[in-house]
């Protein structure tokens, strides 16, 4: 049973996603941005309450602006997907999850060590460049339950 529901047409988005915002550190980050989107579609809570789908998540406007910096600014995102990144992104609608993004909803790279919180959520941990946050305990319970 997959994490989440989803279409192709999620597989090809999220796989331009996770390219256009960690190529650069290989599988393992992109899997670590795959799945923050699945998170934030799984959460039911905070600034995620109406994200039911990885489109949702993808185009997701907070604050005038789009949730993603590779969607404001172009870039890799919109090219067309690869059979690598669709790979990647199967396994993370499917079933992938490890820290330090198992549970994080949210990750920038901060290009300075990470801060302890970012917009008052702990850090969960850092991979290469992108340092990973989590709810803060007892605020979003949607994103620890099940696969």
């Amino acid at each position: 049973m997959p994490r989440i529901n989803y279409r192709s047409s999620d597989v090809d988005l999220m796989a331009r996603m996770m390219r256009a915002e960690a190529e650069g550190e290989g599988k393992q980050g992109m899997l670590m941005v795959g799945n923050v989107i699945v998170n934030r579609v799984k959460a039911d809570c905070l600034d995620f309450k109406d994200l039911r789908n990885v489109n949702d998540v993808i185009f997701h406007v907070q604050g005038g602006n789009f949730s993603f910096e590779a969607v404001q600014k172009g870039n890799v995102f919109y090219q067309r997907a690869r059979s690598a990144e669709r790979r990647l992104a199967r396994q993370n609608l499917e079933y992938w999850r490890e820290h330090p993004s198992k549970y994080s909803l949210w990750y920038f790279n901060p290009y300075a060590p990470c801060p302890p919180t970012w917009y008052g959520q702990p850090h969960s941990g850092q991979f290469k460049q992108h340092c990973y946050y989590e709810p803060k305990a007892g605020t979003c319970d949607s994103v620890y339950k099940g696969a």
